[in-house]
């Protein structure tokens, strides 16, 4: 089994664009798991309301929902095209927390997760149950953090979208509804994992929190900087 980077926290902690240079500098693969349930999720929509797990997981199945590594990029496919563009819409983004809710999805997802570790490759892993959940038991555990406030300047700067004081205060709320269905859910609920390393990425500039994160694998692995 791949080593394993586990890195969890609520939405827009910066985890999936630490993960990603966090896995370039160590010659891992990333592993964006919100991908997945997004990819889920855009085939829920395309169902329509109370679509339930079973005809969700069905109709991915026909569509050809499916991981496929190139060297250290994870490709999404729906119907043998990359489903990146598709799988970051706002319709998806408002719907994916119900629909990654779903234990049957959540197992689903877990299984194909696993899978790549089991080949032996090595894993940078972002979620919000990767080291609680889905790989307990990863040699290194991270939980990144920030203020609801200081994450969602980041999401509507990323987006290109004003950040004045009212776009600040209903995206904190936004993220903080977010936040609070993800934690409060009955399966796999948002949490740090017991034995996490916390990082508050409001604390830090990106370069330092992905130096921390380095540092940390390097330091399990026995190699120097």
């Amino acid at each position: 089994m791949g080593l394993v980077v586990a890195i969890d926290g609520p939405a827009a902690s910066g985890k999936s664009s630490t993960a990603n240079e966090v896995a370039r500098r160590l010659g891992f693969l990333h592993v964006d798991s919100g991908a997945l349930y997004r990819a889920l999720t855009l085939v829920a929509l395309d169902l329509g309301d109370g679509a339930s797990a079973e005809r969700i997981l069905k109709a991915a199945e026909l569509r050809d929902v499916r991981l496929r590594v190139e060297g250290q990029r994870l490709w999404i496919l729906l119907e043998g095209s990359d489903a990146e563009p598709r799988i970051r819409s706002p319709e998806v983004t408002a719907l994916v927390s119900p629909v990654s809710a779903m234990p049957a999805v959540r197992d689903w997802v877990n299984a194909r997760l696993r899978g790549l570790a089991a080949n032996g490759t090595s894993l940078v892993l972002d979620g919000r149950d990767i080291g609680t959940a889905v790989f307990p038991d990863a040699a290194i555990k991270v939980y990144l953090d920030a203020s609801p406030e200081v994450r969602a300047r980041r999401r509507l700067e990323q987006h290109g979208r004003p950040t004045d004081q009212t776009a600040l205060a209903a995206e904190a709320a936004r993220i903080a509804a977010r936040d609070q269905a993800d934690s409060s859910r009955a399966v796999a609920p948002l949490r740090a994992a017991d034995d996490a390393v916390h990082i508050d990425t409001g604390a830090l500039t990106f370069e330092e929190q992905v130096h921390r994160i380095v540092d940390l694998v390097r330091a399990k692995i026995g190699v120097s900087a």
